[in-house]
């Protein structure tokens, strides 16, 4: 393009400078599109329901055995509920089904304890004491079904016996804690029939551990003559419920204030958690003014369930 002068003469047109250069756009980014606020919501709520199953499935699909997952409450079998954990009214809840009662009948008359089932299949354990001499044994589940029973083997000198219901099945087995785990202080439940109540429940805690608690190596010779009877056993040099007589054993046991009574020997004594943790054995009941044996004085002691455990297998063999 050029401009004319006043002389008429064609001139250049004068030089402007070339545009600026800019730098290229970077390519646009690949923006993901935006879910809807409730599918995310649905995800993150099915992730979290899965939760420990995921790492079973996993571990399944890799070829190997399928991974434990949490039942987030309790244990198998007597199993307190994750709402109930650590009360009373959970651990009642929980093994009040695998807590039995025991009749005993000998020639002496009839004797009534207490019994903890430790297999589906009918296994009772129990104290020596509560079944020595008996001729016939009946023992009555909390849903008032009775069965007979037989002794599978027993052991005197822990005071310890292993029954087996006649054509059960199908029954809540009691889960075995440890022993050796319990502190002075721990709370626990006691689950028993004293004087025939069945299912009765007391609570309180460990009083102290590994008691030497002496009581009379029965053998079966001699059979307590009634529900009201005390097991005599010796604690701290002294003799209680009566004369122990001249055959005698000792045990490490554990103390327990919860209330026990006349017909609590053979239950259990158990854990916040549903665990058994002992086999209540001995308690001292002072005798009234009248010779009625008076209530718990909160002196009770029962078997370690490590002990009862190390003992299946013997017990089992009908030792």
């Amino acid at each position: 393009m050029t401009d004319l002068s006043s002389s008429g003469e064609q001139q250049p047109a004068p030089a402007y400078p070339p545009p600026p250069a800019y730098p290229p756009l970077p390519p646009a980014a690949h923006r993901r599109p935006r879910r809807p606020v409730a599918l995310v919501a649905a995800v993150a709520l099915a992730a979290a329901l899965v939760g420990g199953g995921a790492s079973a499935l996993v571990h399944e699909l890799t070829g190997g055995d399928p991974a434990p997952v949490a039942s987030g409450g309790g244990v198998t079998g007597t199993s307190v509920s994750q709402s109930s954990r650590g009360t009373v009214a959970g651990v009642a809840q929980a093994v009040s089904p695998s807590i039995v009662e025991i009749s005993a009948a000998s020639t002496a008359g009839t004797s009534t304890g207490s019994g903890v089932i430790i297999t589906a299949g009918g296994e009772v354990v129990t104290n020596n004491h509560v079944i020595a001499g008996a001729s016939e044994i009946e023992v009555r589940l909390g849903d008032g079904r009775t069965y007979t029973a037989g002794v599978v083997g027993t052991d005197p000198g822990k005071d310890l016996a292993l029954i087996e219901l006649r054509g059960a099945s199908g029954l809540k087995a009691a889960t075995l804690g440890e022993s050796g785990k319990v502190r002075v202080g721990d709370q626990v439940v006691a689950i028993g029939s004293p004087e025939g109540l069945t299912g009765t429940v007391t609570s309180g805690i460990v009083s102290a551990l590994d008691r030497d608690v002496t009581v009379a190596k029965d053998d079966g010779g001699q059979q307590q003559s009634g529900p009201r009877d005390q097991w005599p056993f010796e604690f701290g040099g002294q003799r209680f419920n009566g004369d122990t007589g001249d055959t005698k054993t000792t045990y490490k046991a554990i103390q327990t204030d919860a209330s026990l009574n006349p017909g609590n020997s053979g239950g259990a004594l158990i854990d916040m958690n549903g665990r058994i943790i002992g086999i209540n054995s001995a308690m001292y009941a002072p005798s009234s003014a009248t010779g009625s044996t008076a209530g718990s004085v909160g002196l009770g002691f029962a078997i370690p369930i490590d002990t009862v455990k190390a003992d299946l297998d013997d017990l089992r063999a009908g030792s």
